[in-house]
């Protein structure tokens, strides 16, 4: 006589055959899918390249500096390669980007050029936690390349303050707050074309910063004021 496994059993087993059954078909799917899709994409990484400025033999600052963090603006805060094609717009390149934050990018160079230019005792980067006498901070307020019909520019522009640490009056404390921006054409109007162009930006701007801030602390440091640390 044939046995009949009770109706719970059977439902159990057609519940559980089906399950497997679509587990199959989701695997198979999935299998397919891998060995039909397409490669990554590969995304191009870039960095600014340009030997350091040159600087006049002068006497030396006797005392060191110490290059802050620049901060910068939230359009540029991230490794995006921004450009503007038009007023009013911002886009950036899809497979090319910048290898570290423009901020961080900016400071490390500054802080290379000064110490290649030997102006100071000593040249302190911002993850030091002495102090200094002199201590320069920024901002990179633009980074960006800027299209405007057929004058394609790398634009970078800073705001830089050198403090004097030694002072409590913040009116004796901030030697200078300035400014600087440099627009260089774009030669080769590709993303490369831009970190060349950018490179170039970043060469006059430290040679300019870096004569300004000599030329502030130098005085200064002639009163021989003690450091505070």
């Amino acid at each position: 006589m044939k046995e009949h496994l009770p109706y719970s059993q059977q439902a159990a087993h057609l519940i559980i055959f089906r399950l497997l059954a679509f587990l199959g078909g989701v695997l198979s799917l999935a299998l397919v899918l891998a060995g039909c899709g397409k490669p990554p994409v590969t995304v191009y990484k870039h960095l600014l390249e340009y030997p350091s400025p040159e600087t006049p033999r002068r006497a030396q600052v006797p005392t060191g500096i110490k290059v802050e963090l620049f901060s910068v603006a939230q359009a540029y805060n991230s490794p995006a390669m921004v450009y503007r094609p038009a007023s009013h717009q911002s886009e950036a390149y899809r497979y090319h980007r910048w290898r570290v934050n423009p901020g961080q990018m900016v400071t490390d160079f500054l802080l290379r050029d000064l110490r290649h230019a030997g102006l100071f005792k000593a040249v302190f980067s911002y993850d030091n936690t002495g102090k200094t006498r002199f201590q320069l901070e920024g901002a990179v307020e633009e980074f960006q390349e800027v299209n405007a019909g057929d004058n394609w520019t790398a634009v970078l522009a800073v705001n830089v303050t050198l403090l004097d640490t030694t002072k409590e009056e913040i009116t004796q404390r901030v030697l200078f707050q300035k400014n600087y921006r440099c627009a260089e054409a774009i030669i080769n109007r590709t993303p490369q074309g831009l970190a060349a162009a950018m490179s170039q930006a970043m060469q006059k701007l430290s040679a300019s910063i870096i004569s300004d801030v000599y030329q502030a602390a130098g005085p200064r440091a002639s009163s021989k004021e003690p450091e505070t640390g």
